[in-house]
């Protein structure tokens, strides 16, 4: 028995959006936001991570609480750099909403 271990591109979006929902939950504990706390996100934009945010947007907010997650052009001085890994590098900005 052959075990497929390629990497397709949904494959590679849901990782990433994983990925992102393991920081946003990091970058929410770092902030001492509630565990029910509603957030608002701004990811900047960068091309290896759009598709994939994009197309898994909702999975995202579900699981992070998250009422928005916009992907923007330019990000405030006070966002926080965020590492993916050695290819993908961005910033995030999580604000929480009253």
């Amino acid at each position: 028995m052959a075990l497929d271990v390629t990497i397709n591109e949904d494959l590679r979006n849901e990782g990433i959006a994983r990925e992102f929902i393991n920081r946003i939950q990091n970058y929410r504990k770092d902030s001492n936001f509630d565990v029910t706390d509603k957030i608002e996100v701004q990811i900047l934009k960068h091309d290896a991570i759009n598709d994939a945010i994009n197309t898994h947007k909702e999975y995202i907010a579900s699981q992070t609480l998250a009422a928005n997650i916009q992907l923007i052009e330019n990000i405030d001085s006070d966002a926080k750099e965020l590492e993916i890994d050695d290819e993908i590098k961005t910033q995030i900005k999580i604000v929480r909403v009253l």
